[in-house]
């Protein structure tokens, strides 16, 4: 069977665990080369350990995506190291949940600065190498709440309803020069951050979901794989919803 990302080289942001982890995996049996982006140092070289270990050809470098300075020196890096890029997958991405009466400036700061910002940043740094080479896949994690909105969640929502805002618009700029830019927006996924949700809650999740489970990490990352191969040449400026048919 052949590899879909044979010999391309992608940048994962947020790739030390959870979907940027499953992803990264998936992209190398594809056959792509990975960029391993994250602020959690000691379980991202763990990962990249395992991978080289079978085989693989990945690295991680310590990024906050915050620090646009720091986004620029691991671009040039992984320009040293791998000779291109040609996928990046916005994948970072926290939450400070609190009703909006009890939010504070800090926890809306926080998060939209890693998951809007920090996308920003990444794309600005890897975007003008993508269209200097006339092709390049830039998809960008959004999410269901983004485009239904969620009790408890201003500064997330708003960070990924942001994000859709901005993968649109990127898709216009970016078009003529052969560069896609899609949004994936999860449902309910089984990862760390949703276990620290109560049982009960995770209960009328899987109930009000068509499907009847949670999704998992390898299904979000089958998606991203999918936009970033050959097979979505022609897809640009979508969110796709990969829900289990919670509408």
């Amino acid at each position: 069977m052949s590899k879909r990302l044979l010999n391309k080289v992608a940048i994962i942001t947020g790739g030390a665990r959870g979907i940027g982890k499953a992803t990264a995996q998936k992209m190398l049996e594809e056959g792509a080369h990975i960029a391993i982006w994250d602020v959690d140092q000691r379980a991202g070289k763990k990962s990249v350990s395992t991978w080289t270990d079978a085989g693989y050809n990945c690295r991680f470098y310590k990024v906050n995506t915050v620090d646009f300075d720091t986004v620029m020196k691991a671009t040039k890096q992984v320009m040293e190291d791998f000779g291109q890029i040609d996928i990046l997958i916005n994948n970072a991405g926290i939450t400070r949940d609190a009703s909006m009466k009890k939010m504070t400036h800090e926890q809306w700061q926080q998060v939209l600065d890693v998951n809007l910002t920090g996308v920003f940043n990444c794309t600005k740094a890897v975007s003008p190498l993508m269209v200097e080479q006339c092709s390049g896949r830039i998809i960008n994690a959004s999410s269901i709440v983004g485009i239904k909105g969620n009790f408890g969640q201003t500064n997330y929502v708003a960070s990924k309803a942001g994000i859709i805002g901005m993968t649109k618009t990127w898709a216009k700029e970016f078009g003529r020069y052969n560069v896609t830019v899609n949004a994936i927006a999860p449902g309910f996924i089984e990862t760390e951050m949703v276990q620290t949700i109560p049982q009960h809650l995770k209960d009328i999740m899987v109930a009000n979901t068509p499907l009847g489970r949670m999704g998992s990490v390898d299904d979000i990352a089958n998606g991203y794989v999918f936009l970033a191969s050959e097979e979505a040449s022609f897809i640009t400026g979508i969110v796709l919803n990969i829900n289990g048919g919670l509408g």
